[in-house]
């Protein structure tokens, strides 16, 4: 058993999914087969956009309502995992926006983050422990949501710009920027906290 009670059925599935994101068509694959691969990925996903583990269980589970419905159109489609990411990412998107001045999400228990500041260079891992680790969300979740959304797509689920760009309907070119403009604040919110 995965996180949430999700089965973790990837060993019997098709190389399709079990390669993710890019596999292509999934035509022979059931619905049923399709969750218990990717769902746990799925979850992992939501509670990263979300911050609470609990939220991302219900967002996962309202894109899977979606998905069930259209499902015999979506395994025919060019890349399931994409258009199941983007209806996750778009239920975190209309959370994020009735949130906005109501409450404020307690960090979740998650895998540590391989990105951020070494000497600046976002691309060096670094072993960070809870509180650092707990900071770094704090600074994530305060980024734009679209910002956000490239941050861990990019640096998290590790998807290449081409793949982030088809989940979030823009170009290649303006997931890089997100990426950019999303490091600088990281950068300049992280040594302004160490700095003070």
């Amino acid at each position: 058993m995965g996180p949430a009670g999700w089965v973790d059925g990837a060993e019997k599935f098709p190389a399709a999914v079990n390669t993710g994101v890019g596999a292509g068509t999934l035509s022979g694959v059931t619905f049923e087969e399709y969750v218990a691969a990717r769902g746990p990925a799925l979850v992992r996903f939501a509670a990263l956009l979300t911050g609470d583990q609990h939220r991302a269980e219900d967002l996962v589970q309202d894109a899977l309502t979606k998905a069930y419905l259209r499902w015999g159109h979506i395994r025919r489609g060019d890349d399931p995992d994409v258009y199941l990411r983007r209806l996750v990412l778009n239920a975190s998107r209309s959370w994020w926006r009735r949130l906005r001045n109501r409450e404020v999400v307690d960090i979740v228990d998650v895998d540590e983050p391989r990105l951020i500041f070494v000497n600046g260079d976002a691309s060096a891992a670094l072993d960070t422990g809870a509180a650092e680790r707990d900071a770094l969300w704090r600074l994530i979740r305060a980024l734009p949501e679209q910002q956000r959304a490239v941050v861990v797509l990019r640096y998290y689920e590790d998807l290449d710009d081409t793949t982030i760009a088809r989940i979030l309907d823009c170009s290649a070119v303006t997931v890089r920027t997100h990426a950019m403009r999303a490091l600088h604040r990281l950068r300049a919110a992280y040594q302004e906290a160490t700095t003070s």
